[in-house]
């Protein structure tokens, strides 16, 4: 079964539950931070996935937590590898998103790329482990009687061979936790929920997570026309909900500030939470980022975009994007526009996939 086949008799979408949950902790019996011994299996297109990447790079791992990345095309047995060649192992070799699999702010004309195409380092990479054909491989590694879907993302511990987790929320906040921070390539890797925060942090979260994160996925899978009216409805009042808070935040800093800075050599710009950059930007920027090219009209999120609906979104977007090499770098629009417009044919029966918009994040204003 594909994610568009969890509907519940209703027609609403019913999202699978993440079954590993464990962390890592110095005190922890098993599970404890070492550099090396932890990988991440990632899909460029998910969101879920996204969110361990950026935070990845935000608190300096890329050195630390090596990375596989599935093609960008999902089929009835879901996530695949690229096919191992002798020779392709090099298993202590870092994924940077600076090489290999680069951030496209435009849709690569598609009409040569076949939904089986393996241009190495382009549609994925190979499993550099264990060399396995698919994601299901490695769920049944760890668990041989697994038997409930084969999500991404998927922290991996190469010493005891099995999950530790595939829950992105929880991996987020492993890799934030500090456990290591003694190892990071950052001397000093940012804090993405203070305690003073965090509160703040987990109500938002609540919140964009049901009507935003989760809503878009409800609202297109939806397979009735009132619950898909009822679940797009909730997805812009989750976005009128963020564009209030940023425009609250836009206002309190220009009490103490000539204007917002925006320039390209500038992070002074509007968060979500307090004056900073925190897990809650973090969270939500996936969604907002595919919502332009691929939700307004794939999920037909469509009662307008974010950037002629939104101005506060999508300033904060624009600065997140062209600010932060981490957010930047780990977007890949050729992988979300192919997987979504391709793995869904309940919805896109022809697979044909929109080129616009372009560029798919307008710059930031001069």
């Amino acid at each position: 079964m594909g994610i568009a086949d969890f509907a519940d008799k209703d027609g609403s979408f019913k999202r699978q539950v993440s079954s590993f949950r464990e962390t890592i902790s110095p005190n922890h019996p098993v599970y404890k931070p070492e550099k090396g011994r932890y990988w991440l299996y990632v899909s460029l297109a998910c969101p879920w996935a996204h969110r361990t990447l950026i935070t990845r790079v935000l608190k300096g791992l890329t050195s630390v937590i090596g990375v596989s990345v599935v093609h960008w095309h999902m089929d009835d047995k879901g996530w695949r590898f690229l096919p191992y060649e002798k020779g392709q192992e090099a298993p202590n070799q870092p994924f940077t998103p600076a090489a290999g699999l680069k951030s496209e702010n435009k849709l690569v004309v598609s009409s040569g790329v076949a939904n089986d195409s393996l241009r190495y380092d382009v549609d994925g990479t190979i499993d550099h482990n264990y060399h396995y054909n698919r994601i299901s491989e490695i769920y049944f590694k760890s668990e041989p009687e697994y038997n409930a879907r084969f999500t991404v993302p998927v922290l991996w511990d190469l010493k005891t061979q099995t999950i530790v987790n595939n829950e992105s929320s929880e991996i987020i906040r492993i890799f934030n936790s500090g456990v290591f921070d003694a190892v990071a390539d950052a001397h000093e890797p940012i804090d993405l929920v203070p305690k003073e925060l965090e509160s703040a942090i987990d109500e938002i979260n609540a919140w964009v997570y049901d009507t935003i994160n989760n809503g878009v996925y409800k609202a297109g899978f939806a397979e009735k026309q009132d619950v898909y009216e009822k679940e797009v409805q909730s997805v812009f009042q989750g976005l009128d909900k963020v564009e209030a808070i940023l425009k609250a935040n836009s206002e309190k800093k220009l009490k103490t500030e000539s204007s917002i800075s925006t320039s390209s050599n500038s992070k002074n710009s509007l968060y979500l939470v307090g004056d900073q950059l925190t897990e809650a930007d973090v969270r939500l920027y996936p969604t907002i980022v595919r919502f332009d090219p691929v939700y307004v009209q794939h999920f037909k999120t469509n009662l307008t975009t974010i950037r002629d609906g939104y101005p506060y979104i999508h300033l904060w977007l624009r600065n997140l994007y062209w600010n932060y090499p981490a957010f930047r770098e780990t977007t890949n629009f050729n992988h979300i526009k192919w997987h979504y417009t391709r793995s869904h044919g309940k919805i896109n029966p022809l697979g044909l996939t929109p080129l616009g918009p372009s560029p798919c994040v307008l710059p930031l204003p001069e």
